[in-house]
């Protein structure tokens, strides 16, 4: 077997359409890494005898564009055959993604109209040699041209942005991609494209979604973007499918590379609708003979929903779905129950774990540990020594003031004994014999000053 009838991507080789590892169309010319691909489920399956095979091929342009056309030469085609087809005008070149029944099945899904002939385009040829080469001569140029385009763009100060750049496969016309939230007058753009490039000029307006399937990417799942390898009808997605599914509204996390929503919130939600219908109404109130309790969360897999006291609003209880019904039944009655302890669920999964302390040779830091003995820091006898200094200068001087604070309570006291009243007249009064104590109290304190605290007078009698 040739190599061209190898698969780019698994390296298995085939004449005719069927699986390989990756579950893609392995024929021979069409890869398992295009985008857009469709695995043909009917390829071993015999067409029946006195039936006629479908003469309408899918066939896939660049990035996402398809198309439907009509084999009137009876061509034998299959997958990944490159073709010449119709244009408007000359000629394009695209490659075949689907035959037969499955085509069939594919148009009908797409509800294409077979009675409008100006939709239906025919099949020409299978691309020779000068049709390949001329082809991949002006996809080369495409990322140039539309690097080019977006100068001319921002120097007319159009609002719009061009997304993507398709030439014919006859290069007899270019197709400009772009995105813009306004209506943009591009007949001066026009004029001049057609001036720079020297061929026909087509402007196609396409929305956010549609311009990230053009460009491609990695999405947050970490594969590649759904919109540009399967997905090909769009439809709207709003918050409240987030709401269902129990997400926060977070305009980062849920959009996408477009800058909306993700299309993948519309995959899982009609599961999601179909377990809800189980759960009550959030809004709905349980009425308790403790008071009213709210919905706070309802947890959609594991089937329970929690209650809490409008009072209380900080200890939740957890029911289940069946019984949180029967108690909007009985209060449906005017009845009220006695509390939502009693029909709480009990949480067995809780259990004390009780840790032992790993012994000594399994620590991690057994090795960063030194058996040294620590020996005794210099700096901290100086330390010391500079602390009781500092603490003895200011016994030495808290005695000081003190010893200040005396003398002056002791002077004025004489001040005051001294002082005569009366403006100056001698007072009649006798004298007290204990007068003059004060004075001679202050004197000894005087002649005390430089003897030590400790020494005492000797106070005993004098011998005869």
């Amino acid at each position: 077997m040739s190599d061209i009838n190898k698969c780019g991507s698994c390296g298995s080789s085939g004449s005719s359409s069927g699986g390989c590892g990756s579950n893609g169309p392995c024929a021979h010319s069409d890869t398992c890494g295009h985008k857009l691909t469709v695995f043909n489920w009917l390829s071993n399956v015999r067409q029946p005898e006195g039936i006629k095979p479908f003469e309408f091929v899918e066939v896939r342009f660049k990035n996402d564009r398809k198309g439907f056309f009509k084999n009137v030469n009876t061509l034998s085609l299959k997958i990944g055959d490159v073709i010449a087809v119709e244009g408007n005008p000359g000629h394009d070149i695209g490659i075949v993604t689907l035959t037969g029944e499955m085509a069939r099945i594919q148009m009908r899904g797409k509800k294409f109209d077979f009675d409008r002939e100006d939709l239906i385009k025919k099949i020409y040829r299978i691309a020779n040699q000068k049709d390949i080469d001329k082809w991949q001569e002006v996809r080369a140029k495409e990322y140039d041209v539309m690097v080019r385009t977006r100068d001319i763009v921002r120097n007319l100060g159009l609002e719009m942005k061009i997304c993507d750049v398709e030439f014919q496969g006859d290069g007899a016309k270019a197709t400009f991609y772009y995105t813009a939230e306004e209506r943009v007058d591009f007949r001066v753009l026009i004029k001049e494209l057609a001036g720079a490039f020297r061929t026909r000029i087509e402007m196609r307006q396409i929305g956010y979604r549609q311009g990230a399937a053009k460009v491609g990417g990695i999405g947050s799942c970490g594969r590649e973007l759904c919109c540009s390898t399967w997905l090909t009808d769009f439809r709207s997605v709003n918050t409240v499918a987030a709401r269902y599914q129990q997400l926060s509204i977070n305009p980062q996390k849920l959009a996408g590379q477009c800058g909306k929503l993700k299309c993948c919130l519309n995959f899982e939600l009609d599961s999601y609708l179909e377990a809800v219908k189980e759960f009550p109404d959030i809004h709905t109130r349980l009425y308790t003979e403790k008071g009213p309790a709210n919905c706070m969360k309802l947890d959609i897999f594991k089937k329970e929903i929690w209650y809490a006291y409008t009072e209380n609003s900080i200890t939740w209880h957890k029911l289940d779905p069946q019984t949180a019904n029967e108690i909007i039944e009985i209060n449906k009655t005017r009845k009220k129950i006695s509390s939502l302890e009693d029909y709480a669920l009990i949480d067995h999964s809780t259990k004390e774990i009780s840790f032992e302390s790993a012994s000594e040779s399994d620590k991690i830091d057994r090795f960063d540990r030194k058996n040294k003995r620590k020996r005794p820091n210099k700096n901290r006898k100086t330390q010391n020594n500079r602390r009781r200094k500092s603490s003895d200068n200011k016994v030495t001087v808290n005695q000081k003031s003190a010893s200040n604070n005396n003398t002056n309570k002791t002077q004025n006291k004489s001040k005051r004994t001294n002082t005569p009243k009366n403006n100056g007249e001698k007072s009649n009064k006798p004298r007290r014999q204990n007068q003059g104590n004060g004075n001679q109290k202050t004197q000894n304190n005087r002649s005390n000053r430089g003897k030590r605290p400790n020494q005492k007078k000797n106070n005993f009698p004098d011998s005869k």
